[in-house]
């Protein structure tokens, strides 16, 4: 009886594998990066740039893998909640416009000073061999917009002089809700529908301010 399990001790030593200690288990693959998408980054040829008077600046722009990303700071005309509205990414004949803006820091506006604000400019889903040695990303717009009670207290009075001056017919007012002071259209034009004087007076214009703020990189071929 002690012949056989000696035996049997020996039999299987020997079907295990050499050089595995007890509870042995194999380390699961890393994941592969593929060279071909590469990480580059760049500062542009003329830094900041100036347009109806925001300042846009961009220290570096930066690809990585399938994405380009941009540090994006610009000035604050006031304390509104001013925002990346519109960007761009081209690189030869291809746009891009689909962005995601994320922000780093926000220097509110004091008296006598601009304020400031900086974020993360990213575009997604580039093509790993797209030739960005000339790519230019864009700044379209910048805008703050309102909460409906604004538009009595802040635009009202721009929107009314710009549709005057434009002979369009349309009488701005306010009127209470709960508490609040919002803006109606009080007279229009009979041959407007409602919903066209809305799309007027609502329009994106009285609280966007339009570039294009625009920087070039060389991030590689």
């Amino acid at each position: 009886m002690k012949r056989l399990i000696l035996l049997l001790c020996l039999f299987f030593s020997a079907c295990s594998a050499p050089g595995e200690p007890q509870g042995f288990a194999q380390s699961l693959p890393t994941a592969f990066i593929d060279p071909s998408y590469p990480t580059i980054q760049a500062a542009p040829a003329a830094p900041v740039q100036s347009i109806s008077g925001i300042n846009v600046s961009v220290t570096r722009a930066w690809r990585e893998g399938k994405d380009v990303n941009a540090e994006v700071c610009f000035t604050l005309i006031d304390a509104s909640d001013w925002s990346i509205w519109g960007a761009s990414l081209q690189y030869g004949e291809t746009v891009v416009f689909d962005f995601a803006s994320t922000m780093l820091s926000l220097q509110m506006p004091v008296e006598g000073q601009s304020g400031l604000r900086c974020d993360t400019l990213s575009f997604f889903n580039i093509p790993p061999d797209a030739d960005l040695s000339a790519v230019t990303i864009s700044v379209d717009a910048i805008a703050a917009p309102p909460r409906p009670e604004d538009y009595c207290t802040i635009f009202m009075p721009k929107i009314q002089q710009t549709l005057d001056a434009r002979g369009i017919g349309i009488v701005l007012g306010c009127a209470d809700a709960n508490g609040v002071q919002i803006m109606q259209i009080v007279a229009k034009p009979e041959s407007m529908s409602q919903e066209e004087a809305e799309q007027i007076v609502f329009s994106d214009e009285f609280y966007t301010v339009r570039g294009p703020w625009s920087f070039t990189f060389d991030l590689g071929q």
